[in-house]
């Protein structure tokens, strides 16, 4: 594996890979990577001839109380996993390389509606930064795929309708959240929770299955659900930012056309903020009179 910190260097290199007709799998991460990041890798060995990861933890992504300071950076270890994954090449830049002209500067990809709900309402910027750093590192490696966990699954929607709506010719692949035997999706984060929270976060995945059953048992009254859900999170120990019933595709209310659901939560147990989703195909045959949109 060899890396780089150079944009202009690892460009170079890649063109010569795509002259020569090899396909280019692209997986960008911050770094810190664990087995939900690993599995990201060996998707992306699947579906092409080489494989390039980024580890960039992007500033212009966090907030002004947000951890960007203490974000956990292991770069010798993580450089081990990858190697060991049959990575072809790393992209590992400076801020300088990546806004060379500072953030004040930086022209930013903003994408509508997606951005403004959910996470977006809590984080304001932080999609505005996500989306604008994916572009640059999409300029700079131009895969013909990029892959990105489902956990994150607000950002994989909008980096979706970004490479949509710009016309991107790179296809975006999302892969299956990984999990801890106890249910808890894998996260940077989670190193950050005691040995009490650590006890008390799987109660997040279960409440959003517990969630999902109602759901599919024919509870339709997603309000309801929602409030009591996030009750449910309060009592056990989080701090919710929200807990939402959403259209899986649209991310906006459920409605009559809706054909899937995507149950949403981020909750802060302590310092962390832990985020995760299940989604639930709607039966066609349901009385879709009987929804209760909200």
């Amino acid at each position: 594996m060899k890396t780089f910190s150079k944009s202009s260097h690892l460009r170079n290199v890649l063109a010569k890979n795509k002259l020569s007709g090899k396909t280019i799998a692209f997986v960008p991460t911050m770094g810190n990577l664990h087995e939900g990041h690993i599995q990201l890798m060996r998707q992306a060995k699947k579906m092409a001839d080489i494989v390039v990861a980024s580890i960039f933890v992007n500033p212009l992504q966090f907030g002004a109380n947000e951890d960007l300071e203490s974000y956990p950076r292991t770069l010798s270890a993580d450089k081990e996993k990858l190697f060991t994954e049959g990575v072809d090449y790393l992209l590992f830049p400076d801020v300088e390389e990546i806004y060379p002209e500072g953030m004040d500067k930086q022209t930013l990809i903003v994408v509508p509606a997606l951005s403004d709900t959910l996470c977006g309402a809590n984080r304001p910027g932080h999609f505005a930064g996500v989306a604008t750093v994916v572009t640059k590192l999409f300029q700079i490696v131009q895969p013909d795929i990029a892959i990105f966990g489902k956990k994150d699954y607000q950002q994989l929607a909008i980096i979706e309708k970004m490479v949509k709506d710009l016309c991107m010719p790179i296809n975006i692949v999302g892969v299956e959240t990984a999990r801890d035997v106890d249910g808890l999706a894998l996260s940077s984060r989670n190193g950050f929770l005691t040995e009490e929270q650590r006890s008390i976060a799987p109660a997040l995945h279960q409440t959003l299955l517990e969630c999902r059953d109602a759901i599919a048992c024919g509870f339709d009254s997603y309000q309801a659900l929602e409030d009591y859900c996030t009750e449910a999170l309060k009592h056990a120990g989080f701090e919710p930012d929200y807990f939402s019933v959403r259209d899986a595709e649209t991310l906006q209310a459920v409605t009559c056309d809706t054909e899937e659901i995507v149950i949403l939560a981020a909750a802060k147990l302590g310092k962390p903020r832990l985020i995760d989703n299940v989604t639930l195909t709607l039966n066609p045959s349901q009385d879709w009179g009987m929804l209760a949109v909200h």
